[in-house]
């Protein structure tokens, strides 16, 4: 039975991700602020080169800002299972509050900088790191000689908030892997009704399989309000850009429909204006697209404001957010 989100309260509240690579803790703590006033489900933080995103974290709650947090995602790669269990566990002890330890791949691209060869079989590799990982938060003595990690541990006992496993999902194969091992599937930049025609039935199928509950699915979602001046093509191209131009995002998105090409990710930011997907108009405007995102399934919504982050600054930013959560507050008891 796998662990998951006890806080019944939460159920469908909206939650922000800090979507750039931070070199000083001083440039999260406005986001982390807003998340811990508008009492946001959670903080999300990716991968980060920088300042890595797990003492991100540690330093927040150091500064008092102990929020529910999770990694979306942290990237395999880079560490080993046990010591991902580690981290997972350390976040939850100093925040004092669940963890969702977010669990990725990466693009081959980067696998190849960091390992000596791509993984051959990904769904492998994550199946193994994801059960590695659990077992050994679940205090299990761990024996596992696999394809990509050998385990032979356990962690040293002691008490802390629950963890839960996220696996990145982007395809229906991945979907199927996370749906018998993972708590939460992350989803990055999936157009709802894809996720709910595509990914949920492989999640739903990959739990059967295991005799377990679906995961709940996470998905973080661009959004920016249209304001006098503001140029939203260049907004949608800065804060999407990065990922238009990988060739599994741009896989993942020709499948559900969007006509975008990793070699243009120009023409792929106004494909994803044209079909919702990065979400713009007034705030009212974006509630109502985000209750979509609820309709087609996805628990836990993850709002991105790269884009405005990215061309006017963080303040601009949280200003977007805020008046996306007045509206959401209106549209759920309106």
């Amino acid at each position: 039975m796998f662990a998951h989100d006890t806080d019944s309260s939460a159920t469908h509240r909206t939650a922000v991700v800090y979507p750039l690579q931070p070199s000083s803790i001083h440039q999260v703590v406005p986001l982390a602020r807003f998340a811990e006033r508008r009492a946001a489900r959670r903080l999300w933080i990716g991968q980060s080169l920088t300042v890595e995103s797990h003492q991100v974290f540690a330093a927040l709650a150091g500064m008092g800002l102990r929020l529910p947090c999770a990694t979306g995602v942290a990237l395999a790669p880079l560490r080993h299972p046990y010591h991902a269990a580690v981290e997972a566990r350390s976040v939850a002890t100093l925040t004092g509050e669940p963890f969702v330890a977010g669990i990725g791949l990466g693009a081959p691209e980067f696998q190849r900088m960091v390992m000596r060869e791509p993984y051959p079989s990904p769904r492998t590799a994550a199946l193994e790191f994801a059960t590695t990982m659990r077992a050994l938060l679940s205090g299990q003595p761990v024996e596992h000689q696999g394809r990509y990690h050998d385990v032979h541990a356990k962690l040293q006992p002691f008490h802390a908030p629950p963890v839960e496993i996220g696996l990145g999902v982007l395809r229906p194969r991945m979907a199927r892997t996370a749906g018998g091992v993972a708590d939460v599937a992350i989803t990055w930049m999936t157009p709802p009704d894809y996720v709910r025609d595509t990914l949920a039935p492989e999640l739903a199928a990959g739990a059967a399989e295991a005799g377990t509950a679906t995961p709940r699915i996470a998905t973080v979602v661009h959004v920016a309000l249209t304001r006098p001046g503001r140029d939203i093509e260049h907004v949608a191209f800065r804060g999407a850009g990065t990922h238009l131009g990988a060739a599994h995002y741009t896989d993942m998105l020709r499948k559900a429909g969007l006509a975008v090409d990793a070699a243009d990710p120009k023409a792929g930011a106004r494909a994803l204006l044209q079909s919702g997907v990065f979400v713009t108009g007034t705030a009212q405007e974006i509630a109502e697209a985000l209750q979509h995102y609820r309709h087609c399934g996805v628990d836990e919504v993850v709002l991105n404001p790269a884009g405005v982050m990215l061309t006017e600054g963080v303040h601009s930013a949280i200003a977007d957010l805020e008046e996306i959560f007045d509206a959401e507050g209106a549209v759920t008891h309106g």
